[in-house]
């Protein structure tokens, strides 16, 4: 399985439709704790879209395992999180990468361990960063166990929602993110069915993270004939509850109330003043059930593709302007002309400050000697500087009667600037310090000299920035020994708005330290197939890395899709 080095909050989401809270009196800090068995009845009748669940199974006892109990020799067990239907969840702390990370505990005789085991190893295959990434998958020692991220400074929606409604922007964020996200998951095959406030997390930087994709559903036996309504009316449902903090349905759940009974499912701008138009009708779309329809009359959507193109259909909902804070009155300085500090405040009397005469000048012959004294030094300075001008106009004029020419200083060769000079590449290597290469095998072609061969990137779904699906990919060269590198032209394959490009001083072909730690060179932004950059004073350096942190938008060609991507064709370093 593939390694990330970002870490999750996740723990195996065990809320039915009962808040995270209610379910933390059952467990103890060593994870040995009674088996839940309410977590999940309590969907029924709630109206949870997660999917159906399969019919009962015998209870199988959950393997009894303590803090500090280690798997593959990594995997440290820390606190158990979720003990429930066979199996556990756990915070633990892989001691190979020195990171913490979450893992789901299940006998490997578990009626569905093998449809564990397959819904982790499918969601590890998809890679898609807006989802929390299953990091490993095994059977072992009659044990079967799946590693996933653990995001420490992500916060669950459900402890969102608990604060107050979300603002209009963030909600629109949220749907547009987990909607994008679940369109191309179901793209490969791949459904939630657990789609809760629990399972979307927002990271420090604003990012919707989704967790348990197709475990969490696997874990609790759930199935769905239609996957794709299920997903959707399950935005639909988080949607809703982050314009009005009430869940659409007439049970309370994941710690907010339900709808008044027997009303039905009515508009969150019926529910709540202020809600944005818009979202409101968008969240009606999503959770069109048994005849409710939009206040519109739009066609509902079914799938999250056609919730995605309900979305952008959408005018963009702009984050709310920055609150105007009033400058600070203006302070006067304590010092006043003609006295130190104001006078005192209050009845008080104000008492004039007397203000010190200055010294009186220096009198008697004392006096007198000290102001001849510096005349004469004055004189005697305006003497010597007469006569140093009157020699060395006196020289230049010889000097001029005998050559009969003004002579000039001669320049050494040493000062004269030089002709930048190619730079021999020989050799380079992708860099990518999230372990995930664009295309490493062709990194070769873009210094062979031939305009027709290149190296490309994936195709991205957002852009130009392609942070935060990748912070930026790039290559890093050898000039074989230390170089002053002052200007590089770099051959692009596709146009348009817009490739940002910069040039950094790299300690190695795999630079150890991350790239807000190295020496930047140049920079520069394009919306050509070509790019100059040029250093505002030459760098010498051995490795230079060309890192790429925006992409154009282009169309579907023989490699990828339609997104956001950038290829190089051809790369020369001058110094």
């Amino acid at each position: 399985m593939a390694e990330r080095s970002t870490a999750a909050v996740d723990v195996a989401d065990n809320s039915g439709d009962n808040p995270l809270t209610a379910k933390a009196d059952g467990a103890t800090t060593d994870g040995v704790a009674e088996s839940i068995d309410t977590a999940d009845t309590a969907e029924q009748g709630t109206g949870d879209t997660g999917g159906e669940r399969k019919p009962a199974e015998p209870s199988i006892a959950t393997p009894e395992l303590h803090s500090g109990h280690k798997l593959a020799r990594r995997y440290r067990l820390e606190e158990c999180v979720t003990r429930l239907d066979g199996f556990s969840s756990w915070r633990a702390v892989d001691e190979k990468l020195r990171r913490a990370v979450g893992v789901h505990l299940l006998p490997a005789d578990h009626p569905r361990a093998r449809s564990v085991l397959a819904a982790a190893r499918s969601s590890a295959l998809l890679g898609d960063p807006r989802f929390v990434q299953v990091l490993d998958a095994v059977e072992e020692n009659d044990l079967v166990y799946v590693v996933h991220e653990w995001l420490p400074d992500a916060t669950e929606l459900t402890a969102l929602l608990a604060v107050g409604p979300l603002e209009p922007h963030d909600a629109y964020q949220l749907v547009t993110q987990v909607s994008q996200a679940m369109a191309a998951a179901h793209r490969e095959g791949l459904a939630h069915l657990r789609l809760t406030p629990g399972a979307i997390l927002r990271t420090s930087s604003g990012q919707y993270r989704i967790r348990g994709l197709a475990v969490n559903a696997a874990l609790r036996g759930i199935t769905s004939d239609t996957p794709q309504r299920t997903d959707t009316e399950a935005i639909g449902a988080l949607l809703y509850a982050s314009l009005t903090q009430r869940w659409p349905y007439d049970s309370d759940a994941y710690g907010l109330h339900g709808l008044p009974k027997g009303v039905g499912l009515i508009a969150p701008d019926q529910v709540r003043a202020g809600v944005h138009r818009g979202l409101s009708e968008l969240a009606m779309r999503a959770l069109v059930n048994d005849g409710a329809t939009a206040s519109r009359q739009e066609p509902a959507c079914t799938t999250p593709d056609e919730l995605v193109k309900a979305v952008a259909a959408m005018p963009r909902i702009r984050p709310p302007e920055p609150a105007f804070t009033a400058p600070p009155e203006y302070q006067r300085t304590t010092y006043q002309q003609g006295t130190y500090g104001r006078p005192p405040a209050g009845p008080h009397p104000a008492v004039t400050q007397v203000v010190p005469a200055p010294p009186p000048a220096l009198q008697g012959r004392t006096g007198k000697a000290i102001k001849w004294a510096v005349s004469a030094l004055l004189i005697a300075a305006l003497g010597l500087g007469s006569w140093q001008l009157a020699d060395s106009l006196l020289g230049h004029e010889k000097g001029s009667g005998e050559s009969g020419t003004t002579q000039q200083p001669n320049k050494s060769e040493g000062d004269k600037p030089k002709a930048p000079m190619p730079l021999r590449i020989r050799g380079a290597e992708e860099y990518a310090p999230d372990g995930k290469p664009q295309n490493a095998k062709d990194v070769g072609n873009t210094y062979d000299g031939a305009t027709s061969t290149y190296w490309r990137s994936k195709s991205y779904v957002d852009g130009p920035r392609l942070a935060p699906f990748k912070q930026g990919v790039g290559i890093v060269y050898d000039l074989g020994s230390e170089k002053d590198v002052s200007t590089a032209s770099i051959g692009l394959r596709y146009e348009g708005d817009h490739t940002t490009l910069t040039l950094y001083a790299a300690d190695s072909l795999s630079p150890s330290t991350p790239v807000g730690s190295m020496k930047q060179i140049a920079t520069t932004t394009t919306s050509g197939v070509s790019a100059a950059l040029k250093a505002k004073k030459p760098v010498k350096t051995r490795y230079v890395l060309l890192w790429i942190t925006a992409a154009p938008y282009a169309a579907t060609d023989e490699f990828s899709g339609a997104g956001y991507k950038q290829a190089i064709t051809d790369v020369k370093f001058t110094g």
